[in-house]
């Protein structure tokens, strides 16, 4: 008996008759002596005197596999065990039978190799020593991590029940450009890339906001949009600059509408995915499943750093507040800026268990509608989880001449230096022209709330190919050349 090699298009197209899982055959219900007929990449192949034993793995998991010197003879196992490599792919055929150990293990009497590997797998993978390694090859990391494949699984599920969930609620899901005219939506620095065909630059967009807004007056009274977004900003383990999105707008709700649905979906996917509503994210308990507070912002600013943001109103007196405070205010700063500044540095961390945060200053957002009991304050909320904002909402402004103020006011912030403020667009205020019904908006960060949910410590191990510096440079390097 001799190893027949073949093409990957001859052996593992639909007629090849090899299961797609290795792990497909229900090995507590099929006896010993089942004729099986399956295939994967060999993990772990060793011989033990007359016999071999391997492990077969695909996605579902591994199976072991053994050839037998008695059952296939010398020359045949001398060949095999010889010819096989980590790495490999091969399709086999056996029957099933228990170790005295009671693993479920299939007694090879054929097999084909369906592809061989050139470079080895490196062995110190296994123990995920080199973390820079991991992100660059995440294939490697996919391939010997078992808790970085189902945390990739447990992303892909979360996904699935958001959007089943915003479906079943009436939401339509649509889709918006990624190339936008202006950099609106978000206080952030943009992406600008050139359209060569138009020979215009656009910007990658750092929402999707203002084109949801729009389909909500084309009479879509619930839309929702899972994707991408672009901000040229600083990287940590909380920050990407490019990141996975959900946001929903509803005609008709209220900030508060949110707050409810919102939670009602978080625990949603919680029950659904993981079984249970509390987490543990880095030693930390978070419990979803207990009352979620509604913490004031300004309050809470107050009794953080002695400065009571409802009387500290213009830009100088705060920045030399926020200067006694240690806190650097920058060259050029803005109010809403340093009022931001304020909340990450000294509020934001202490916020651990799961909270509404609400009542923020009305410089902050926009685009956000002004409290008709306060207009010194958003009708606005977020959800913080661990000190990292998951969800930022708010009842909708839908006047289009306050809009057009607002975003001039922004307009005059970007001439002085603050390239982190919204554009004027001058179509979508022609939109809220032709009619806005009253609504509320909300964004939620998947990574962050993959991260959250999975106990990873950085967004990176979230996102399956995250940017990297300089990952060109080392294309042809093997792992252990990684810095």
């Amino acid at each position: 008996m001799v190893i027949e090699e073949s093409g990957a298009s001859e052996l593992v197209g639909p007629r090849s008759g090899y299961r797609a899982d290795a792990v497909a055959v229900d090995a507590a219900a099929a006896p010993d002596g089942t004729p099986v007929r399956l295939a994967g990449r060999v993990v772990l192949w060793r011989r033990m005197g007359g016999l071999i034993f391997g492990h077969l793995q695909d996605r579902s998991g591994r199976v072991q596999v053994s050839l037998s010197k008695t059952d296939l003879g010398a020359e045949t196992i001398k060949e095999w065990s010889r010819s096989v490599k980590i790495g490999d792919f091969i399709g086999v055929e056996g029957a099933l039978y228990t170790t005295r150990r009671g693993e479920r293990t299939v007694a090879i009497s054929e097999m084909v190799v369906l592809n061989r590997t050139v470079r080895a797998l490196p062995d110190k993978w296994q123990g995920l020593s080199n973390v820079e390694a991991r992100y660059r090859r995440r294939y490697l990391d996919l391939l010997v991590n078992a808790e970085s494949r189902a945390r990739f699984q447990t992303r892909t599920k979360i996904i699935r029940r958001i959007r089943r969930f915003l479906d079943d609620n009436g939401f339509l899901e649509v889709e918006t450009p990624m190339l936008q005219e202006a950099a609106s939506g978000a206080a952030a620095r943009p992406f600008i890339t050139r359209h060569n065909a138009l020979g215009e630059d656009f910007y990658l967009r750092i929402s999707p906001e203002t084109y949801l807004k729009r389909i909500v007056v084309g009479a879509y009274d619930r839309v929702y949009e899972l994707g991408r977004n672009f901000r040229n900003e600083g990287m940590d383990s909380s920050h990407l600059q490019e990141f996975t999105m959900l946001e929903w707008y509803a005609a008709y709700w209220d900030y508060r509408d949110n707050m409810a649905f919102v939670r009602e979906l978080i625990l949603a996917v919680l029950d659904d995915v993981l079984g249970t509503r509390s987490v543990t994210y880095e030693g930390t308990k978070l419990d979803f499943g207990a009352d979620w507070p509604e913490i004031d912002y300004r309050a809470e600013v107050a009794r953080h750093t002695g400065i009571d943001l409802t009387l500290v109103r213009d830009l100088p007196t705060l920045s030399a507040r926020v200067a006694e405070l240690g806190l650097d205010v920058g060259s050029s700063p803005s109010y809403a800026g340093l009022v931001d500044l304020l909340y990450k540095k000294t509020v934001r961390p202490h916020l651990i268990q799961p909270c509404f945060l609400l009542h923020h200053p009305a410089e902050l957002v926009p685009l956000a509608r002004r409290s008709d009991s306060d207009p010194t304050a958003l009708d606005m909320f977020q959800v913080v989880v661990n000190g990292v904002e998951v969800v930022k909402a708010y009842s909708e402004l839908i006047d289009p001449a306050e809009q057009r103020q607002r975003l001039e006011e922004q307009a005059a912030l970007r001439e002085a230096g603050d390239d982190e403020t919204m554009m004027l667009e001058e179509d979508f205020i022609e939109a809220m022209e032709y009619g806005m019904p009253p609504m509320s908006g909300l964004g939620l960060g998947i990574d962050r709330f993959v991260a959250l949910l999975t106990d990873a410590p950085t967004l990176r191990d979230v996102v399956l190919f995250p940017t990297m510096r300089g990952a060109h440079k080392d294309q042809h390097s093997t792992p252990d050349e990684d810095d």
